[in-house]
């Protein structure tokens, strides 16, 4: 058009470009139309008044039910109405069906008359000149209504993989998403690892396929790559496009015999995190509706494995810290017992809180203490106090203070955290039980926390109440008293956190029946008792069994079981692992009757009556006399004499304890020829078999040990003075100090 020509009608230019004018008149029932939009309606190119029946006839059913549709939402909100139409020709189909002539895109701007109660419409009509999507290439477009299906198609898809929580999952929905007209058969999922591309997962290929590609340099002269170099998609409609373009990583995508490939950025917060690859078997033309719709899905599948992503690395996070906080127990050792426990975050947030359990060996070897405890609070802080006050319990227990001692300890080591600083101050529940294996005595110490439970061996269950104090940290001076059980053969032991009580909307009574009911129907195995306690709770079976209370309260879970081997525990525990002594006894040497000191060697002697070796047993005496002198010259401390003879089903052994109250440690020292003393863990080390030093929570234990063979069970050794075998001698103690 030259400077100063007058511009062309509107008519005119939508003439030029193929586009026609219609108006509707609804009350009229007419419908006027231009000479281009007659021709696209399959009529005679000629300017027509035409009825809305002849128009209708045009029309494909289903698009003139939408027409209709589209109108009433365009005028409810002032905007423009746009509808795809399907022109029906004359001719007819096997089926008898008419052919579609063409498809037209309308836009129109809609009005109502109140006055007439009727709508005026006045808008273009323009034939559709794309190739549907998913036509092949070289062929012609034959369009439905793919534009519906395809918002529909988006829709569905961001809601799956919105859902989706792990990046497995959001694999397998991309896997299934069915695109409309076109769906790919091959997916892949590429991410980056320094300078090399990595595989996050992949779908309709067989498992090696992918090993070429793992790893690959980022600079490799491959689509992919170059998607995460520049951000940018890449369409390759045709095999021969790919060799052109990739000529050096063809020969790697020939051999899948896909026609057509995509791979699409995965953008996330401006960063192209990896590429999305979706291959097809058949040539696909990729056009503007097809390249929205994958680049639509590629980003909604790139914050699908971001979100999951970040969800399982705090998954990750938070159960290594919770699970680094707790114990391994794995198979226990214990003569005649099994221990099972079981750890659940129930919640919420970020599944860590103060809930704990351990096990703890003591001094001396024969015995162990369980401990159960919930710190206030389920936030990290809770966890990482509950690590501390775990690390303190150990430290106490393994020093040998006794079950009271040890919590008083503790709860003084909790309120010192906080510093005196009421915001920081949190209190911790806690059941302490020192066990004896041998006798099956326990030794309950109670903060605040639920009572044990006890189910017999024939699966009566009893609640066992103990004396108990104060939380610990609340009062630093508290005082718990100790209450001693037996856990009879056959019986089973349960200590629980309130969560396993309280999950469900239950209080102590309602959940403490709930739990009744689940230990008395058990009839497996500790580790099988341990879940079926867990599911009464926590699993599908908990809905059925909802407490009183409006609020369904959901807590962390930790419960341990301990039995103790006989008919009816169900533990799975060696009855012959446990050894009780053949004869035993005690005697106490005050500092005030030293002439008991020959009472203990007499003991002694009749102790040992019929042991095999004199040598052996004169040995003994010996050795006990010098330690008794010990305590009584060197402390002002009474001493208590413990002798054990236990047959291990490989010859008998006897076990002398001396046991005071000073806190002082013995050393073993090389004394001169003139020294007066000294010489008593010499002659230990050299005529037991095994002694050592135990601390206790106030005092020392000072053991050795005589095995009639000469040998520990299991054990080869040196000559000793009795002339039979034996074993390089052991000493342990608690601090590592001898």
């Amino acid at each position: 058009m030259r400077t100063g020509e007058p511009l062309p009608s509107v008519g005119d230019l939508l003439a030029a470009l193929d586009t026609g004018r219609w108006h509707w008149d609804t009350a009229a029932g007419t419908v006027t139309v231009d000479a281009v939009a007659a021709r696209l309606l399959g009529l005679p190119a000629e300017q027509a008044q035409l009825t809305e029946a002849r128009v209708r006839a045009r029309l494909h059913p289903v698009d003139w039910n939408e027409i209709t549709g589209v109108v009433r939402l365009a005028l409810a909100e002032g905007t423009l109405g746009e509808v795809r139409i399907r022109i029906m020709g004359d001719q007819r189909r096997m089926d008898g069906q008419a052919q579609v002539l063409r498809v037209v895109r309308s836009r129109f701007r809609p009005s109502f008359d109140p006055e007439r109660k009727a709508y005026v419409l006045t808008g273009t009509l323009q034939e559709v000149t794309d190739p549907a999507p998913g036509t092949s290439a070289g062929r012609n477009a034959v369009t439905g209504d793919w534009r519906r299906s395809r918002e529909a198609f988006l829709l569905d898809a961001g809601r799956a993989l919105a859902e989706a929580r792990s990046t497995q999952e959001v694999l397998r929905v991309a896997a299934n998403l069915s695109m409309p007209g076109f769906s790919p058969d091959g997916l892949a999922v590429f991410g980056v690892e320094a300078d090399r591309l990595t595989i996050i997962g992949h779908h309709g290929h067989e498992a090696g396929d992918d090993n070429p590609f793992t790893f690959m340099p980022l600079d490799t002269d491959y689509p992919a790559t170059e998607v995460l170099r520049t951000g940018r998609a890449v369409y390759l409609s045709s095999p021969e496009e790919y060799k052109e373009r990739y000529p050096l990583t063809w020969p790697l995508a020939r051999r899948f015999g896909r026609q057509s490939w995509a791979f699409l950025p995965l953008t996330v917060s401006g960063r192209t995190m990896g590429t999305w690859m979706a291959a097809f078997t058949y040539p696909v033309a990729f056009t503007p509706d097809e390249r929205s719709v994958l680049t639509t899905v590629a980003r909604m599948l790139a914050q699908a494995l971001s979100r999951a992503g970040t969800a399982e690395s705090e998954r990750a996070l938070t159960d290594g810290l919770q699970q680094s906080m707790l114990p391994r127990l794995g198979p226990q050792r214990i003569p005649g017992m099994r221990v099972a426990a079981r750890y659940v975050p129930t919640g919420g947030g970020l599944q860590v809180g103060g809930d704990w359990y351990d096990m703890i060996p003591l001094p001396g070897g024969n015995r162990f203490a369980l401990v159960i405890g919930d710190v206030q609070g389920h936030d990290v802080r809770a966890a990482g106090l509950m690590g501390q006050l775990r690390i303190a319990l150990r430290a106490y227990a393994s020093e040998g203070h006794p079950p009271d001692a040890v919590l008083a300890r503790a709860s003084r080591f909790l309120h010192g955290i906080g510093d005196g600083d009421p915001d920081e101050l949190r209190f911790a529940t806690c059941l302490y039980v020192e066990v004896d294996p041998g006798t099956g005595v326990l030794e309950f110490a109670r903060a605040g926390h639920p009572d044990p439970v006890i189910r017999m061996a024939d699966t009566t269950v009893l609640s066992r109440p103990t004396a108990g104090g104060l939380p610990l940290g609340i009062d630093p001076d508290a005082d718990y008293p100790i209450t001693r059980l037996v856990l009879e053969p056959g019986e089973t032991l349960l200590i629980c956190t309130d969560g396993l009580i309280e999950t469900g909307g239950h209080d102590l009574d309602t959940g403490w029946q709930r739990l009744r009911a689940a230990l008395e129907e058990h009839r497996g195995n500790l580790e099988e008792l341990a879940d079926a306690v867990v599911q009464a709770v926590h699993g599908p079976r908990s809905h059925h069994t909802t407490g009183p209370l409006i609020d369904r309260r959901e807590d962390d879970i930790a419960v341990l079981l301990l039995c103790r081997a006989g008919d009816g525990c169900g533990c799975g525990a060696d009855r012959d692992l446990v050894r009780p002594p053949v004869r035993r006894t005690m005697l106490t040497v005050a500092q005030t009757e030293p002439e008991q000191v020959s009472v203990a060697r007499q003991q002694l002697r009749e102790l040992l009556h019929d042991w095999s070796s004199p040598d052996q047993l004169d040995s003994a005496v010996l050795l006990l006399s010098e330690v008794l002198t010990n305590v009584l010259v060197h402390t002002d401390a009474d001493a208590l004499m413990v002798a054990e003879v236990t047959d291990g089903g490989e010859g008998r052994r006897v076990r002398i304890e001396v046991t005071d109250t000073v806190d002082d440690l013995p050393h073993l020292r090389s004394p001169g020829e003139l020294a007066s003393s000294g010489r008593g863990l010499l002659l230990i080390e050299l005529l037991a078999d095994g002694w050592g030093v135990d601390p206790r929570g106030r005092g020392k234990t000072i053991w050795f040990e005589l095995y009639e063979t000469g040998d520990p069970p299991g054990a080869g050794g040196t000559t000793g003075t009795n002339g039979a075998a034996r074993p390089t001698r052991t000493r342990t103690d608690g601090t590592g100090r001898l």
